[in-house]
Formats: structure tokens, sequence, C-alpha cells
């Protein structure tokens, strides 16, 4: 894994521009301590910083080019299957001067251009500059496990792994209110906007063409993979089926996982005691019998601690099991350290968990397997299972939602057994006469759109016409977003809007940008794409029914796992920020939403709003408002950094 830059300007490259770049690739050397150098052309320049995977020798290092020196390719990932495609290129009569998957990838790419996508199974987001053709092509891996961001404007286009690369290239910095709102519904901002304007993300499974013609730089974005869905599959495959496809689950997740265990460094596995993670070091133990696997504990905070679980598992397994057993100060740190790093505002709490999980362990190996996907793909979050019953439903669901008026009455938080139960059925009441797509979007979220629509001073949710260039309206946006859920479709159209929206945007997001904040690369093996296709053909009733979720996933695997990984309840990989919001943060958050004068001088906030949520956060009920709150911390952080 590494840090990959790029700019392509109409208008050449001078000093000034040159200096700017150079700045940008070292921003990145997080992602690649091992090695850094800029390549320049007239009007192109390309960056990389390095971390040692694959062909530890110096002569894999980036930017690389061809023999012909025509193409050289800038590289974020790894192409799991490379020494099958090798084998293609090499009866094409390349010859290869190194053992990386990078100089594979090359060969690939001049071979078949475009077209080499297909044959790609890997995460990667990398750029190749023709000179010949004064062009740059640009890629995102099929589930956007590596990010790539890019800035636009008439004279100029530039990518980068990572934002805060850009932002050292001095362009124009132009809130996007609109992903602002966004920001505050989600707790992130969906590709392919940023939180400003002109700067946008690649989409998963996209690339792009960037040439210089008439004086100006085109770019040119075309998506090359969607995830294959078709309800009619469904149809196809009955009852009597599960048997057979749970074989073929089993054979496409041990193919996947053998494919990762491939490197030249150490392989660890990430294990939370959860049914995906279980699964992911179970068969890398079978494949690779030395691999250790590695935990954090909170024992100060026993509701938020699943050490056990994962000692349980360890145990069972017989592999080698690290715990990082994490004090309350080393947690504050921690998050101290997450706002300092963001280039985006990004409120996922849990990501403070694979921060500090991730520094810890890359003292430790250089790469390490995680069971990420498997919630998205196979019906795991608890909103799954409540969509199940809201579309199935028995006596049990209608009662808890005619009963909806009666749990909004009740205490509710994150930060214990009951009152998050309580939290949880005030959800499903809140969700019970919705419709589909709407019910979607508010569970998807913390606030809904008029708790939003208040905190924001100008009335987003309400504007319609179209923003320049920038994209539509807030409305229009989520359209797009829940195209893929319909009136009379399957939950798997949930699943589809989840595998797109909230696994690139959210949780792989979250991995990428804290393991490679301290050079850990982290694979995923159950979103390889044979993994995902054949996922989206099962039916529901082989993921989830009334008195369970990942159903095929936990049947496929209870010989190899405890009975306990099977029997527990479901648990995100959380913080106590409630308990942190009313104590470590409580100053710095007081102090942001007191500050008046700068409030009223950023323009973007309801003052009131403002007074009111956070009452609510300090009362006997603060619900879900914590997480509203370290949203909050998180964007005024970034807004004073970068604005």
């Amino acid at each position: 894994m590494c840090g990959i830059t790029g700019i392509i300007t109409s208008e050449g490259l001078n000093p000034s521009i040159v200096s700017k770049f150079e700045k940008a690739t070292i921003e990145l050397s997080h992602r690649g301590p091992d090695f850094s150098k800029t390549i320049a052309d007239s009007h192109v320049m390309l960056g990389h910083t390095r971390l040692s995977i694959i062909d530890l020798d110096m002569r894999s290092n980036q930017p690389m080019s061809d023999h012909s020196k025509r193409f050289s390719i800038v590289f974020n990932g790894e192409i799991y299957n490379f020494q099958d495609l090798k084998k293609d290129s090499e009866s094409h009569g390349v010859v290869f001067h190194t053992t990386s998957d990078t100089e594979v990838l090359l060969s690939q790419y001049i071979l078949h251009g475009q077209k080499c996508l297909q044959k790609l199974n890997g995460c990667f987001a990398f750029a190749i500059y023709d000179r010949e053709s004064k062009s740059i092509f640009i890629a995102r891996d099929r589930m956007g496990i590596k990010p790539l961001v890019y800035y636009v404007d008439e004279k100029t286009v530039a990518f980068a792994s990572e934002m805060k690369s850009l932002l050292e290239l001095g362009f124009e910095r132009k809130l996007d209110k609109v992903s602002a709102f966004t920001f505050f519904k989600l707790n992130y901002i969906p590709a392919p906007h940023t939180i400003l304007e002109n700067h946008f993300k690649l989409k998963p499974g996209h690339c792009a063409l960037i040439n210089i013609s008439e004086n100006k730089v085109n770019i040119e974005l075309e998506e090359y993979y969607t995830i294959p869905y078709d309800s009619e599959d469904e149809k196809s495959i009955n009852a009597q089926d599960y048997k057979s496809s749970q074989s073929v689950l089993k054979r496409f997740v041990r193919e996947s996982v053998r494919r990762r265990l491939v490197s030249d460094v150490p392989v660890g596995a990430f294990l939370s005691g959860g049914i995906d993670s279980s699964i992911i070091t179970a068969i890398a133990k079978q494949e690779k019998g030395d691999i250790e696997a590695f935990s954090i504990g909170f024992p100060d905070h026993s509701y938020y601690d699943e050490s056990n679980h994962a000692r349980k598992v360890a145990k069972h397994l017989g592999v080698k099991h690290h715990v990082f057993e994490l004090t309350e100060d080393e947690l504050l740190e921690s998050a101290e350290e997450f706002l300092s790093y963001i280039d985006e505002p990004f409120g996922d709490s849990s990501s403070l968990n694979v921060n500090i999980l991730s520094k810890k362990v890359s003292h430790c190996v250089t790469v390490a397997l995680s069971g990420d996907g498997g919630d998205e793909l196979f019906a795991g979050y608890h909103k799954h299972s409540a969509e199940f019953r809201l579309r199935n439903p028995k006596f049990a669901e209608h009662t808890v939602g005619k009963l909806s008026s009666f749990w909004n009455t009740l205490p509710s938080s994150r930060s214990g057994y009951i009152s998050n139960k309580i939290r949880q059925l005030q959800k499903f009441g809140d969700g019970y006469q919705m419709a589909r797509k709407e019910r979607y979007w508010r569970w998807a979220g913390t606030l809904n759109e008029e708790q939003v629509n208040y905190l924001i001073k100008e009335d987003i949710l309400n504007r319609t016409q179209r923003l320049s260039d920038q994209g539509f309206d807030y409305k229009k946006r989520k359209e797009v977003i829940l195209k893929s859920i319909s009136k009379s479709g399957t939950l798997n159209e949930v699943l589809l809007a989840d595998a797109k929206l909230v696994l690139p945007n959210d949780m792989l997001f979250k991995v990428d940008h804290s393991s490679m904040r301290h050079h850990l690369e982290l694979r995923t093996p159950l979103l390889d794409h044979h993994i995902v296709n054949f996922a989206f053909r099962l039916p529901v009733m082989f993921k989830v029914n009334h008195h369970m979720k990942k159903k095929i996933l936990q049947d496929s695997y209870r010989d190899i796992l405890p009975s306990e990984v099977f029997d527990r309840a479901k648990k995100g990989f959380e913080v106590p920020l409630l308990e942190w919001m009313k104590g470590g943060f409580r100053s710095r958050f007081k102090k942001l939403i007191q500050d008046d004068e700068f409030i009223i001088e950023q323009g973007l906030f309801n003052p009131i709003a403002l007074k009111e949520y956070s009452r609510k956060l300090f009362s006997n009920n603060p619900g879900d408002s914590a997480s509203w709150a370290w949203s909050f911390l998180v964007f005024q952080t970034w807004y004073k950094k970068y604005m």
C-alpha cells in the first residue's frame, strides 16, 4: 500500500507548482515511509510514497516506467492475481525486471488498455501517464477499498490518495454546503462529492481518462463495474440450493483469504470475536499456521469491551493472540490524534478504535486481514433485521411500531444495555410508518432531515436549483443514492444500497484512513468481487429471518468456530462517546458551541439549534446526541484548520 499524487495542467509546470507538488507528495509519507519520489514532464507530475509489501527491492520503487519510457505508473494497493496476469503478459513477449505486482499491472494496461480492469482481482487506485498522447488514465477498485480524490478546473486536474495532499496544491477552498448538510445527516460525505467544491472522489468501479485538448484539460469518467444485481437471480435459487450455496461460498472465501495471504512481509488478522473476523482468522490459520491475531480491550469500559469474546475464539483456533488493553487516557489520546489528522469531516467514532488498533498492530506486522464487508453483503446490521421484520411483520412488530409515541417518552442512549435497547425501539417505531426509501434514509444517520435543516442556517433541504457544475441539490443527490430501493423489491435492494453508500464512504474509508495513518495494509477478503457477485445472487431467505442475521455465513462455519460466536448479540465497534462528551471533551465541545462570534462569522449554523441540541446532550435523556456532538466537534476542528 502506498500514497499516490498527480497533476496535469494545460498551462505547463512552473517552479511554484513543482514546489507545491513536492509538498503534496510528502503529505502522504505516512502511507509509504519506505521510499518517496516524484517525476515531471512538461505538463505532468507524478508522485509516490511506498510501503513495501511485494518485492521489497528498490527496483520496484515508483513512479515506475516501462522499458520504452512511454508509460509511467503510480499505484496504491495490491493485485492479488498478479502471478496469473504475469503469465498472460509473458505470453505476449513481455520481459519482467521485478517480481512486483506494479510492473504486472503496468504491462497489462499497455497490452489491454482499460479492458485490463476486468482482469484485476485486488484493491487499487492507480494512475498511468502516456507521454505520447499526453494523457493520464486513473482507476479505482470495484468496491472502493482504496481512495482516490481529485480536483478539476478548466486548466488543471490533480489527484491524490488523500485530500490533505490536494490541499497542499493551493486550489480555492469553497465549502460545499450540500455536502455539509449530508455530513450531519450521515456522519460522512458520499462520493463523488467532498466537503469542497471542485474537489471530488472517484467513485468505486470507475475510471477516467484525462488529457489536454485546445489548451484545456478534459476528464472523461466511466463506470467499468457495478454490482451485478438482478432480482430474477433470486427467484432462480430455492431452499433446496442452500447446502450447495454454502459450499460455493466457502470455496470463494477460502480462495480469497489464500490470495490475500501472499506477502513478502508479516501478515496478521484483526479479531473482534464477531462472526466475520472469526471466519477470516480461522481460515487464515488453516492456510498459514503461524498467523497471529490482534484485538483491543477497554478495561475501564466493560460495556464496550469485546476482548473476552476474541480470546475465546483465539483459544479455540489455537491462534497466537495479542490483546492491547487501553486506558482511558490512551483512548482520549487516540481521539486527539484523529482530530488533528482528518482532512475532511468524518464522524464515525468507531474509526477511533480502528485507528488505535492499527497503531498497535503496525509495530507487529505490516499487513492484516479484516472481516469488513460481511454485514453489508449478508445482512448483519440491526437495521437489516429491523427492515426484514417490517417487511414481514408479526404481532410483535406491529405492537412495537404502534407504541412509537410511548418509546419516545423513555430515556435512551448508546452507553448502556437497557438505554440502548430503548434507543433501538425508538428507531424501529420511527420507521414503522415510513415508506421504504425514507426509512432507509432515516436509519442511515443519527439526525433526521428536519433536525439537520434546523441545525444548518440555510434551507438546504428545500433548495431545488441545480448547483452550477457541482452536481444537483440535496434531494437530487439523495435520489441517486436511493435509486436501488423500490416499492416491490426484496431486502437485497437495501443491501445493495449499503454496498454502494455505507461500505465505501464510511466503512472502507475508515479502514483505509486509520490503517494507512500508521502504514499498515489492511486487506478485506470478504470483498473479493467473486464473493460480492455471488452474494447478490442469493435470496434474502439465505441471509436473514426473524431469528438470525447473516444466516448463510453462520451456518457455513459452525463446524470450525466456537458456539459463543453465534450465540452473542451483534455489537458495533464502539467507543464511550457519551462519557467522553460529558467528560474529557466537555470543555472543548462547550467552547465550540458557545463561541457565538465565530459561529456568526462562519455563517453555517443556527446558534439557537446548537444550544438546544447541546442541552439535549447534557440532559438525562441524551438519545443519540453524543454522535451528533462528536460530528460537530469533528467538523469545527476541520473547519478551523483548513478554512
